[in-house]
């Protein structure tokens, strides 16, 4: 059959039950008249016995589909999904959750996950780990959203929080918003000294999160190209920040030699190499440095809230400069509508107080790191 756009495809007409049906045998291009044959001579003994090929074929398509577990989907849609996520890290975590926090899901059938099993596995985290478990629930939500849509399951999904959920777990539990455990802001000084003192590619990111108050995924996506070493400005491109906005940063001494030292080294791409060539440092490499420095109760987020308690306690900053520091997005949107600059002279000499600050002893010589920690 010929359609008039020039596309070719086999079809098999056939009768059933006094009735004329046409069922399609694959595009031309794609199956050779010898295959469209032989599955023809197999639909028509089906027909002679009294079967309907295009039904033993939908049958067929359910048992496999029936077959999919809540591993293979969730795989599928972490794929389906790739270009979704701001950075590495972000896809990092959806993969992590959903291959190791629901791991007791991965084998089950994904037509046949109910709400026990979506509760036996958010029950453990549900009293202790409120956000992570938060977390959880949404990203299994969304993975069985997904298989209702591509028809691999049908009904109610058992992981929907509000009029389901919500009646079987306990609402003091739930979904509080958490926040990252920080360093207070005193210890700062005395970490980043001995921090200089390893001498890894990720002890070098993570002091350089710190000096500019940095999110990690912005850090370890950072390449040679963002940064303007003779202004002293590291521009962070909309795609990889977390409001989707273009982000300056200025850069205080130090921060800039950092910079300095790895473009010197490895040129435009990414500065925050791990062991394999061209490929960043793991998404979990700032933190087991602190785990390294028995830093067990921080997070590398919470040096943010570290700058930001010091610059409400110890300097005279205006708060829109400590929250543009942070990128944080204006909340009052008539006051973001008046907000054109980015107040970025004043945020240099607010970076430069952070470093002062930070150091207290001085400037360090930075010497350029090629192996991970």
């Amino acid at each position: 059959m010929v359609a008039p756009d020039g596309r070719r495809r086999w079809v098999l007409r056939y009768t059933i039950g006094g009735k004329a049906r046409d069922m399609g045998l694959g595009a031309a291009r794609e199956v050779t008249l010898a295959e469209a044959r032989e599955a023809a001579d197999t639909a028509r003994r089906q027909v002679r016995d009294g079967l309907d090929p295009i039904e033993e074929r939908e049958k067929a398509r359910r048992e496999l589909e029936g077959r999919r577990t809540f591993g293979e989907t969730a795989d599928e849609f972490l794929s389906a999904f790739a270009g979704g996520w701001r950075n590495p890290k972000h896809r990092a975590q959806w993969e992590m959750t959903l291959r190791e926090y629901a791991s007791p899901l991965r084998p089950i059938a994904i037509a046949a996950v109910s709400t026990a099993d979506v509760l036996a596995v958010l029950k453990p985290h549900w009293a202790e780990r409120p956000e992570t478990a938060s977390r959880l629930r949404g990203r299994i939500e969304r993975v069985l959203d997904f298989a209702k849509v591509r028809g691999w399951r049908s009904g109610e999904n058992p992981a929907l929080w509000r009029g389901h959920l919500d009646k079987l777990l306990s609402k003091r539990e739930r979904l509080t918003r958490g926040h990252h455990a920080a360093m207070p802001f005193e210890k700062v000084p005395g970490f980043v000294k001995e921090l200089r003192g390893r001498k890894s590619n990720a002890a070098l990111a993570l002091e350089f999160a710190i000096l500019t108050a940095s999110r990690s995924g912005e850090v370890l996506g950072a390449s040679g190209s963002e940064f303007d070493l003779d202004k002293g400005v590291w521009t962070v491109p909309a795609k990889r920040m977390k409001a989707g906005k273009e982000h300056r940063v200025p850069l205080s001494p130090r921060a800039r030699a950092i910079a300095k030292s790895l473009i010197d080294l490895q040129g435009a791409g990414l500065l925050f190499t791990g062991n394999r060539k061209g490929k960043p440092l793991s998404s979990m490499a700032m933190s087991m440095q602190l785990r390294r420095m028995k830093q067990t109760g921080v997070t590398v987020h919470g040096f943010r809230s570290a700058f930001r308690d010091w610059a409400a306690e110890c300097t005279p900053f205006p708060n829109e400069v400590c929250e543009a520091a942070l990128a944080h997005v204006i909340g009052n949107k008539a006051e973001a509508a008046y907000r054109r600059g980015d107040l970025f002279e004043k945020r240099r000499k607010l970076m430069e107080a952070w470093e002062a600050y930070c150091e207290q002893t001085g400037l360090d010589n930075v010497v350029p790191i090629t192996r991970t920690a």
